[in-house]
């Protein structure tokens, strides 16, 4: 991504399933920006993400727009694979190569003309920071769990796709430490955008896009305002991760339960 920096990506309003034009003048998405999309099942949510990551130009069914640094996205961003600044990680993570996570990883490296070896390693590592399940090398793909093939897929974009942009499907379903993916995103400058069901994810972005009908009606910007609901919530979601490990491990669950 070093031949052309990404400073922002705006996406421009196109129509409802009913033809009616979105309302919002543009969306633009920085390095660093954390973005949530909300709405009930088939509000239009994963159409919005893949907008973004065709880079529409009026040519899909919702009529939307994205531009690159405030103009048309240059023809190497759209047709090259090794210089795509998206990456784009859906529910269906499920790998059917059979090779070791480590040659998986190789092979992206050359697929991404990355002439860095050490990045392999580091993206394992990395990935074991989002997963209480632990990746290794020698890990067949095939094998790995929802959780280890989300995890390392998150890890992969961030170190070896290297892209600014990262677009998350339902994260939730993953099975990995949600805080961490985002502070990790954060601190690798990356902006996210989350197709999620999820409040505790939703409260923590500093954007929620609002989906209806297929398209766009909302967007809250984080004002503080909800922090006592995201304190709230956190506590929920910490409850519910002690719970689900104890019951992995086999304990029976006795008593009541709190929210820390």
């Amino acid at each position: 991504m070093d031949a052309y920096q990404i400073r922002e990506i705006t996406l421009l309003p196109g129509i409802s399933r009913d033809g009616v034009r979105e309302t919002f003048d543009e969306i633009v998405i920085r390095p660093g920006d954390t973005i949530s999309i909300v709405g009930p099942t088939g509000s239009g949510k994963t159409a919005l993400i893949n907008d973004i990551e065709v880079f529409a130009q009026q040519d899909t069914a919702t009529g939307r727009s994205v531009l690159v640094n405030g103009a048309l996205p240059p023809d190497t961003l759209v047709r090259d694979p090794s210089q795509k600044p998206i990456a784009l990680i859906t529910q269906h993570t499920k790998c059917l190569a059979d090779l070791s996570v480590l040659e998986f990883l190789s092979m992206h490296l050359q697929a991404r003309k990355c002439t860095d070896p050490a990045r392999t390693e580091e993206t394992i590592t990395l990935a074991n920071q989002f997963t209480g399940e632990a990746i290794t090398g020698t890990m067949r793909m095939t094998a790995l769990s929802g959780g280890q093939t989300r995890s390392l897929m998150v890890a992969d974009a961030i170190v070896i796709s290297d892209t600014p942009l990262i677009l998350l499907d339902e994260i939730e379903n993953a099975g990995i430490f949600k805080d961490r993916v985002i502070a990790s995103l954060k601190e690798h400058q990356r902006a996210v955008l989350f197709v999620t069901h999820d409040p505790y994810v939703s409260l923590l972005s500093d954007r929620r896009i609002v989906m209806q009908h297929g398209a766009v009606v909302k967007v809250i910007e984080s004002d503080g305002s909800e922090q006592e609901a995201l304190t709230a919530v956190a506590g929920i979601d910490t409850l519910l991760y002690s719970l689900r490990e104890r019951i992995r491990a086999g304990e029976q669950i006795t008593g009541g339960v709190k929210v820390a």
